[in-house]
């Protein structure tokens, strides 16, 4: 979708992937892991080559709220990416059924660790802010991209 901006029905990332992206004036190499339990496996192999970590969070999926909420944990109290920072994107709030921003920073634990969308981080502190979106209705990650640009080269 971001990459030739068409919109195809997605089934879980299996296996790693990467794609050149251009957003605006930025060019990242974006790599897909996956959050699928075997593919979580080699995520550290990937540490050394990023600048920052975009996490989807599948909004509606309430079943593996505590799955994704400890694999965030990992990443975010891991020593080895401690500067990197994180966009968090809440998908599917097109669907009635998803969380609304206030109930995922509850249910993922992000009250207090979120820097703000606006205003400055303090030198030392990592950025990381949740914005809610729907890939299908193409909104909210737009601004999540631009926020993030903020903290990149």
């Amino acid at each position: 979708m971001l990459k030739d901006d068409c919109l195809i029905q997605s089934t879980p990332t299996y296996s790693s992937s990467s794609e050149e992206l251009t957003l605006g004036n930025l060019t990242v190499t974006a790599f897909d892991l996956g959050g699928h339990e075997i593919i979580r496996r080699i995520w550290r192999d990937y540490f050394s080559n990023i600048d920052a970590i975009i996490f989807l969070i599948d909004a509606t999926d309430y079943e593996r709220i505590d799955e994704a909420r400890g694999e965030l944990l990992e990443l975010i109290t891991d020593e080895a990416i401690s500067d990197i920072p994180i966009l968090i994107l809440g998908n599917k709030v097109d669907k009635s059924s998803a969380m609304d921003e206030k109930s995922l920073k509850e249910n993922f634990g992000l009250e207090k660790l979120c820097t703000g969308k606006g205003l400055p981080v303090a030198e030392g502190i990592r950025p990381m802010e949740v914005f809610m979106c729907s890939i299908f209705c193409r909104f909210g990650y737009g601004d999540g991209f631009r926020w993030l640009s903020k903290y990149l080269g």
